[in-house]
């Protein structure tokens, strides 16, 4: 009895050493985003923890990160699109121009700018599906193209204002559930000048989905006999990243709510996160970046597939214009210049083979989130754009290293 209980605990140190180390990759991104974190707020003296910091990192980040969830499934299919940046801010000023220059209202001029998007990926597509144009070669002609066609269309010059029906979509938060009596009240129980309730509740009820969501996943892979992820682990794991989320929350709760793109980016996130880990057509994207020979002969569809990845990175690029747009209250020449790097960045940050068929949604996220506060705390500390630019560069270059490392010592 004695000696199966010292075996038991022996082995659950080693259960545990082993699954760190089949899981190395994913949780040392989330682990590596709370220690950034953390490092920033302390050097920036807690500036970048303040509810209205978190807020603008939000703000910020959000065309990133639905860029990012479009470029990670193209990336999964086993091509690149390098035109993204270009095809913002030529969205962007499509938009501004049906807007302020024809009178168009809002709501077509979102449906318009969107079709617009998917059209212009459905373009790009075609070539790379149907022609087998390597993917590389086509986006570099449209990035060249849109920036350009942006320059065209703008006159060189910057469109704007928008109406404030225009701006909501980046600018505006959600109203609270109660009035403002009730909030301003609970707000001096904690010290803050607001409090909304709907944020925490919003925060409350993520927290609650998240703990049932891996219940739930332990209860099946015990049903199956699966080996999954160490109890002891999961908790841990589990309060530190629902006590972050709560944080967060609460935050925000004591500057102006929930964000409306916030709002917009979580239900996109939640879509997409869905789409590739329970969907047919989700596990048949990643069998196509895996092996598109042995795709093609196992009945997919290849062409269709890499031609609607393409689409969808077009749709999605156009929402992305839609919101920098809003956010500046203008659309400029120059809008969306460089940030394709940023995108396929935080893919590959977020844990995206360069060879498709692996890469997560959430780490997209994360490793979006990486650049993000690693740009936000460096222009905290006065850090220069030049040096901003070389330590992305390297950390870039680190996380492609460290997995084809562990790639090559699993192998």
């Amino acid at each position: 009895m004695q000696s199966s209980e010292t075996n038991t605990a022996q082995s659950e140190p080693s259960r545990l050493k082993a699954y760190l180390k089949n899981h190395m990759r994913e949780y040392g991104l989330l682990f590596a985003l709370i220690a950034i974190m953390a490092f920033f707020q302390i050097v920036t003296a807690g500036t970048l923890m303040r509810p209205v910091n978190i807020t603008n990192l939000f703000l910020q980040n959000s065309y990133i990160i639905i860029m990012a969830l479009g470029m990670l499934i193209v990336i999964v299919s086993g091509n690149i699109d390098l035109s993204v940046g270009s095809v913002m801010g030529f969205v962007g000023a499509f938009a501004a121009v049906m807007v302020v220059h024809w009178g168009m209202p809002v709501w077509i001029t979102f449906i318009a700018a969107l079709v617009m998007g998917g059209l212009i990926g459905a373009a790009q597509g075609y070539w790379v599906a149907y022609w087998k144009i390597p993917s590389f070669i086509v986006t570099l002609a449209g990035m060249l193209v849109f920036r350009g066609a942006s320059l065209w269309l703008l006159e060189g010059q910057s469109v704007g204002p928008f109406p404030k029906s225009f701006q909501i979509i980046s600018t505006g938060f959600v109203p609270d559930i109660l009035p403002r009596g009730v909030t301003t009240e609970l707000a001096g129980l904690f010290g803050a000048r607001n409090f909304n309730v709907l944020a925490m509740a919003v925060g409350l009820a993520a927290v609650l989905i998240v703990i049932w969501l891996g219940l739930r996943a332990r209860a099946r892979d015990k049903a199956f006999g699966i080996d999954g992820e160490p109890a002891n682990f999961f908790w841990a794991r589990n309060v530190i990243v629902l006590g972050a989320l709560l944080f967060l929350t609460f935050k925000l709760a004591t500057f102006r709510g929930l964000p409306n793109v916030l709002l917009t980016m979580g239900v996109l996130i939640v879509i997409y996160a869905f789409f590739t880990q329970n969907t047919v057509v989700g596990r048949r994207i990643y069998a196509l970046g895996g092996n598109a020979k042995a795709a093609k002969l196992s009945g997919i569809k290849t062409e269709r597939l890499t031609f609607l990845a393409f689409v969808n990175m077009g749709v999605l690029a156009a929402l992305a214009g839609l919101i920098f747009a809003a956010r500046l209250n203008t659309a400029t020449p120059k809008a969306g210049f460089g940030l394709e790097l940023d995108v396929i960045a935080a893919v590959f940050i977020g844990g995206a083979s360069m060879s498709g068929g692996s890469g997560k949604i959430v780490g997209a996220v994360v490793g979006a989130f990486i650049m993000g506060v690693m740009n936000n705390g460096m222009s905290i500390m006065g850090i220069g754009i030049d040096y901003q630019q070389m330590i992305k560069g390297l950390v870039l270059l680190a996380a492609v290293v460290f997995d084809v490392y562990n790639k090559q010592k699993q192998g």
